[in-house]
């Protein structure tokens, strides 16, 4: 990423200063004295004569150098990329790319973890070859046929097989570890945009679009089921009356979703009103009533099973138990009053959560307490998603291009 140059501030700030009290000092000199200039033109007046005294042009030439040196020392330099305070689990990764970019997710080949891609907005692809190390830029010409600016959502590999999914519409498809990237044709009538694909299996994927639409293909894509019967908006509109709170201000679209490593998806409105679920095997999306005041920001999965919820305004609650249910209660988390935006486990015990203005948040115990890595506050971005590849392998992303990778 380009640094900022603002080490040579005092170029354009000092002269400024320097010449006007200069300036005034020696326009007040043997004159008397005015309102506007009295602090600076005191000491000249009142200059002993004499011998060893010094001359009006010797001390004009120090009250002009004076300010200089205040206003170099007022001045801070910009920070050396290596004087940033280091983070004690994270480092940050700098990436060839522009300052605008939010990054949105990141997949590694399974049989090559060293090889992986990041994607973003502003039709952002980034491959790495060391693990996660250094990025470059990856064209795709098969994304780049029309006058698009993409955002790509979501990427899924399972073997050598990977699917890359994006808006405006937009579907990509390897069988080769992603040296090589085909376009899939999509109907028209798909409703909403993809937010989400994964990878099952040999030629297979489920894909979820953000008005609910869930399809799965076994044939590379080019032909999809539908794994839910109804709209999200259908389903509402059928179960309203069974006091769903919220419902009726629905606007068609999730805000945020998120899917269990055994299939199942949790997902929150787009006012944050409720939260809806949905089980393979199910004809709809179950919606249900949040628990708690505050809207809801984001909910997922934790690595026993269990629910998380995220509320506006930086609140962390956790579910009672295991599996889908409306019971949760509240953790207590340092967030300096900052939105907590993702949360993500690297085991049972461990996980991470991070948000706006760099907060980032660790616990040991399963989400029962959690510690703010401070070093991140220095970090000016907002952080949106946790990613655990593996137990070792971990990144945090987020706008402004933004990469952390996890160091154990």
């Amino acid at each position: 990423m380009a640094s900022v140059q603002v080490a040579h501030l005092h170029q354009f700030l000092l002269p400024h200063s320097s010449t006007s009290s200069s300036s005034a000092a020696a326009a007040c000199i043997g004159r008397p004295m005015h309102r506007r200039c009295r602090r600076l033109c005191r000491p000249v007046a009142s200059l002993p004569a004499g011998p060893g005294s010094k001359t009006r042009r010797e001390f004009i030439a120090e009250t002009a150098v004076a300010p200089l040196a205040l206003a170099a020392l007022a001045v801070p330099s910009a920070p050396a990329r290596s004087e940033e305070p280091a983070l004690a689990e994270w480092e940050r990764v700098y990436l060839p790319i522009d300052p605008g970019v939010v990054l949105l997710d990141i997949a590694f080949v399974p049989d090559d973890m060293n090889h992986g891609f990041l994607l973003g907005t502003r039709q952002t692809i980034m491959e790495t070859k060391d693990g996660g190390n250094t990025w470059f830029p990856r064209s795709i010409p098969s994304a780049e046929d029309e006058d698009f600016n993409y955002r790509f959502n979501s990427i899924s590999f399972q073997g050598k097989e990977g699917w890359i999914v994006g808006k405006p519409a937009i579907l990509l498809y390897t069988s080769d570890a992603g040296e090589s990237w085909d376009r899939i044709p999509l109907s028209a009538q798909l409703p909403g945009d993809m937010v989400y694909i994964k990878a099952t299996g040999e030629k297979s994927a489920e894909m979820v679009t953000d008005e609910g639409a869930i399809y799965v293909t076994s044939n590379r894509g080019y032909n999809w089921k539908a794994a839910v019967q109804e709209t999200v908006s259908a389903t509402l509109n059928r179960t309203v009356s069974s006091g769903i709170s919220g419902a009726s201000y629905y606007t068609g679209t999730f805000n945020t979703v998120n899917r269990s490593p055994d299939g199942k998806y949790v997902a929150v409105s787009s006012r944050g009103n409720f939260y809806l679920t949905w089980e393979p095997g199910q004809a709809f999306w179950q919606p249900h009533n949040r628990a708690v005041a505050r809207r809801i920001q984001n909910m997922g999965w934790r690595a026993d099973g269990g629910l998380w919820l995220l509320v506006r305004g930086g609140g962390l609650f956790l579910s009672k138990g295991t599996g889908i249910t409306e019971d949760f209660e509240e953790v207590p988390v340092q967030s300096r009053g900052f939105g907590i935006l993702d949360v993500g486990f690297r085991s049972k015990e461990e996980a991470w959560a991070a948000g706006g203005s760099g907060i980032l948040l660790r616990t040991t115990n399963g989400g029962k307490t959690w510690t703010r890595d401070k070093a991140a506050d220095n970090i000016a971005a907002n952080l949106y998603s946790v990613k655990f590849i593996d137990d070792n392998k971990g990144f945090v992303l987020g706008n402004d291009g933004v990469l952390l990778r996890y160091l154990g």
